[in-house]
C-alpha cells in the first residue's frame, strides 16, 4: 500500500480499536476486538496497485461510524460484569 493508505489503514485500526473498547459487555467488546484484529490481519500484505484497497478502506470507514453509534447505544444501557470479567 502507498503511504497515504497505510497511515488512512492504521488510523482507522487505532479508531476501530478505541472504539471497540467502549463497549461495557464483555462478548460485544471483545468480539469487536478480535473482528478488528482478524480483517486488518487478512488484508495486511495487499498490494498498492490492488484496486481493492480503496473499496477495503471505505468498508472499513463505514464500519467505524457503524460501531461508534452503537458504543453510544451501548452507554445508555447497563451491564452486569460476568464472571471472566476482572473487577477493577
Amino acid at each position: 500500500m502507498s503511504a497515504a493508505h497505510t497511515q488512512r489503514a492504521l488510523a482507522l485500526y487505532r479508531g476501530l480499536l478505541r472504539t471497540a473498547r467502549r463497549f461495557d459487555y464483555y462478548n460485544f467488546r471483545h468480539y469487536f476486538l478480535r473482528r478488528t484484529r482478524e480483517s486488518f490481519r487478512a488484508n495486511q500484505k495487499l498490494d498498492a496497485n490492488d484496486t481493492n484497497v480503496t473499496s477495503l478502506l471505505a468498508d472499513a470507514e463505514e464500519n467505524l461510524a457503524v460501531l461508534r453509534r452503537q458504543a453510544a447505544i451501548s452507554q445508555m444501557y447497563h451491564f452486569d460484569k460476568l464472571v471472566v470479567e476482572r473487577v477493577k
